[in-house]
């Protein structure tokens, strides 16, 4: 047994300085999924080389949303009673000192969660939250179980129709409390309920609910007068309530982004302004008066410490979330004016690794910005009018 243990461990130290490319490269895949404004059709494109990969036919128009593990993306079809679901073909998994990397084909899974104007998209710790505005029903399933083709799905009744929302928070979910008076305008705060479906505790009020984003361990879901802030508790979800600044002008926040790798939230305040949100700061609101309308903003997953907005007179901006300040500018289409209607085809931004991507959908094309230098590098046609952009990949090993 001596000799045996003297060769292995002999083996198992030569192989611990034999050059890792004998095991594994390194190597980097990014994916870009994007929803044509008036056509069901998603087009999935390889980032780095510009070309199409293949395209999909869905229902109807899509709103697209990835997976917080980028391993799914869902095409959120309001006008279709639909929500469909594309394997990225892209998955990462963490070895401690490494992580592997792992690139298939992408594919339009054979699943659909079906219901009355799907609109909101809610992905917490691997449980999709989708909400059913036609039928106030929040409907839960597993991330794991829609890639193995067979999910499973939770619902949990309002009680009316309503622009709602659900969270989910471990065993518990969030989800929003209609107006019972007015069902058709904004919910009135937020319910937690268990594992039962039982509420835990009172209505936590929130009036004008809408936008809601997790960065870190936190979750903020923006109201009238201020956040609310939920956090992990003891017996559940903690929530407190974070009031808008005196300083602040009159407005309030209706759309929210979770910082990645620094935790902060940004938000619009105002049709020209954006509002950075320190939770656990004293000062927690940092308004930043923007050069004209704003039409979309990104954070940036790979470089935490800057975010993107793209105003009306087509530049696209820079900004620096730890100084509040627009650091770069960039002219890059004509104007997109914001007079109109809201769902109108508009220029949407995704970051996908050392690069940013800006749809310009009247002209047909995608535009190609290096983080680096902030200076566009290459159009990239699309056909029809490319709108919603999500962005999937990362580097790794492969073996």
């Amino acid at each position: 047994m001596t000799s045996f243990f003297n060769k292995a461990s002999a083996a198992a130290l030569l192989l611990g300085f034999m050059p890792t490319a004998t095991l594994a490269d390194e190597q980097t895949a990014w994916r870009l999924f994007i929803a044509d404004h008036g056509q069901p059709a998603v087009h999935v494109i390889d980032a780095v080389s510009g070309t199409e990969l293949v395209s999909f036919a869905t229902r109807a128009p899509a709103t697209l949303y990835r997976s917080g593990s980028g391993r799914t993306v869902f095409a959120v079809q309001r006008d279709g009673n639909v929500v469909q679901a594309i394997s990225s073909g892209i998955s990462t998994s963490d070895h401690g000192d490494h992580g592997d990397l792992k690139v298939e084909e992408t594919k339009l899974l054979d699943m659909a969660v079906a219901g009355t104007r799907p609109v909101h998209f809610v992905d917490h710790g691997g449980n999709i939250a989708l909400f059913f505005d036609g039928e106030g029903i929040a409907r839960i399933i597993p991330e794991s179980e829609v890639l193995a083709g067979s999910p499973s799905v939770r619902e949990i009744r309002t009680g009316a129709p309503h622009h709602g929302v659900a969270i989910t928070f471990g065993d518990h979910v969030l989800v929003t409390e209609p107006n019972k008076e007015k069902p058709d305008e904004l919910p009135v705060g937020i319910r937690v309920l268990d594992a039962q479906g039982t509420p835990a505790g009172g209505l936590h009020a929130c009036p004008d609910l809408h936008g809601e984003a997790a960065s870190g361990n936190i979750v903020a879901i923006a109201c009238a007068k201020g956040l609310l802030i939920a956090q992990a508790g003891d017996k559940g979800p903690s929530i407190g309530f974070l009031p808008y600044s005196d300083e602040l002008p009159e407005g309030k926040v209706t759309t929210l982004l979770g910082g990645k790798g620094l935790q902060y939230f940004l938000g619009n305040y105002g049709p020209s302004a954006i509002v950075l949100i320190d939770p656990t700061a004293d000062d927690a609101f940092r308004r930043i008066e923007l050069p004209t309308r704003r039409v979309h903003f990104a954070v940036d997953p790979v470089r935490p410490k800057f975010a993107y907005v793209f105003t009306e007179d087509g530049r696209l901006h820079q900004l620096d979330v730890i100084s509040g300040k627009i650091t770069r500018s960039l002219a890059l289409t004509e104007p997109y004016s914001m007079d109109g209607h809201w769902s109108d085809p508009r220029p949407r931004v995704a970051v996908a690794g050392d690069a940013i991507f800006v749809t310009d959908p009247l002209k047909s094309t995608l535009h190609m910005i290096d983080a680096a230098s902030f200076e566009k590098t290459r159009d990239i046609a699309i056909a029809g009018k490319p709108f919603n952009i999500v962005a999937v990949g990362g580097s790794g090993e492969a073996h």
